[in-house]
């Protein structure tokens, strides 16, 4: 183990951070697709128990794995029994995977930024500009390489002085645009049908098919089983409420993903004038509907820049946490420096990023298990390795270091941690059970076998 890791120097600096990484690209895109597509409130009210319960015990976990071994994902494991090292690595592999594609989706918002703020707001709304815009070779490419770059500078910078100072100005920000364009979308009119519609519950739309919905949405917008949670953890300091901080960050994540909802059910409901096949998840949502939903729009231009802005904050604050997880493994295991480490991984993701935005382009006719580049990679890492690795940290937890030493971190300094019970209970015995749901409900839906 390692005495002189960095810290985050407050309990907000750490919150904001953490927060920061969960709200990422699939609380705006994601989220308010499925909360209108599954019964509105129906949907809200078994994500918010499900955030406070299987969302809540695995956050837990991980942070507490982070702080009581002040390492990264595999020394992590490692540390606590070395015969489990491989959870680490497989938890390792997912940030490694996500990164380059990831970062390849923020060079098109940072794209549509420029578009906006340059008043071309009627091109972006037509029908072909998307596609032919992610189908050119060296744009995307160039704008994709902007993200990585600055993405990389932050971590360059450290803990203190780049992640927690990016996080403390971003995530207020975020915040702030996030409620003032929903406080804006309401004045549209026919708004407030979209509005009903996103958060009246449709007992009738209450199906297995929601609640499966929910899980998997809240397990990848909480940036668990990624490595992310145990290596912020890692820069906790001990005298911070561990329980206190994940119940932030909880209402940090689920706030923005319902205002996203707030921002964008309403918009397209009142631009498709209530037709609910309007409302696509995906890049569709964002870099297609959203544009024709703007241009219709009085200061469409000044709505959708602010707009972009918002999505960059986000997409960036979870770049970095990808960024800053895979430099924390490689300095634990390699003990390399930060500067030589974070230019290893920029050069490793600026290669690997390269095909995930030629896959749309002069390479797409290379399709690995059916899909685009990106499409396969995001497969992979979100619909196998990490409920797996979640299962696998949960048995880890619950029956071979036992809930009992996570019970003790959060207890540590003087701290009680009151959800004993409900932790023991979903780390042990419901979280495995959802995590296997998770895992079977995504297969299929991939195989088209059972569709979401």
């Amino acid at each position: 183990m390692t005495n002189n890791r960095s810290n985050f120097t407050s309990k907000i600096g750490f919150i904001l951070a953490a927060a920061g990484s969960a709200v990422g690209l699939g609380n705006i895109w994601r989220f308010p697709y499925l909360v209108a597509q599954y019964g509105g409130g129906t949907f809200l009210l078994c994500y918010i128990i499900l955030a406070v319960t299987f969302g809540f015990a695995l956050m837990t976990a991980e942070i507490a794995l982070g702080r009581k071994t002040r390492l990264s994902a595999i020394g992590a494991f490692s540390a606590l029994n070395k015969k489990y090292r491989f959870i680490g690595v497989l938890a390792a592999l997912v940030p490694i995977l996500i990164l380059p594609y990831y970062s390849v989706i923020g060079g098109w918002v940072i794209k549509y930024f420029t578009v906006f703020i340059s008043g071309q707001t009627k091109q972006a709304a037509e029908d072909t500009y998307f596609s032919s815009f992610i189908g050119q070779t060296g744009e995307p490419i160039f704008w994709f390489a902007l993200f990585m770059v600055f993405t990389a500078i932050v971590v360059l910078f450290g803990v203190e002085k780049g992640i927690e100072k990016v996080s403390r100005f971003m995530m207020p920000l975020l915040v702030v645009l996030t409620i003032g364009i929903s406080l804006y979308v309401l004045t549209i009119d026919g708004a407030w049908e979209g509005v009903k519609y996103y958060i009246t519950p449709h007992m009738s739309d209450f199906s297995l098919k929601t609640l499966l919905a929910a899980m998997g949405q809240l397990f990848y917008s909480m940036s668990l089983a990624m490595g992310i949670m145990i290596t912020y953890g890692s820069y906790m300091k001990r005298s911070t409420n561990l329980e206190h901080s994940v119940r932030q960050i909880e209402i940090f994540d689920t706030g923005i993903a319902f205002f996203a909802g707030l921002m964008i059910v309403p918009a397209v409901f009142a631009f498709s004038g209530g037709n609910t096949d309007a409302l696509n998840a995906g890049p569709g949502l964002m870099f297609i509907t959203l544009p024709k939903v703007f241009a219709s729009m009085p200061f469409g231009a000044v709505l959708g820049t602010a707009f972009f802005v918002l999505v960059f904050f986000a997409a960036v604050t979870s770049s970095i946490s990808l960024m800053e997880t895979i430099v924390s493994i490689l300095m634990d295991y390699f003990h390399w420096k930060r500067k030589k480490t974070a230019i290893i991984v920029l050069i490793y993701c600026l290669l690997m990023g390269i095909p995930s935005s030629l896959g749309f382009g002069v390479w797409d006719f290379i399709q690995p298990l059916g899909m685009s580049i990106l499409d396969a990679w995001d497969f992979i890492s979100n619909s196998i390795l990490m409920p797996i690795v979640a299962l696998l940290t949960c048995f880890f937890v619950g029956f071979v270091i036992k809930p009992k030493t996570i019970i003790d971190e959060a207890n540590a300094e003087g701290a009680k941690f009151k959800s004993v019970t409900l932790f023991t209970v979903v780390i042990k015995w419901v979280a495995p059970v959802i995590l296997i749901a998770i895992l079977i409900s995504s297969v299929l839906n991939a195989a088209g076998i059972y569709t979401l």
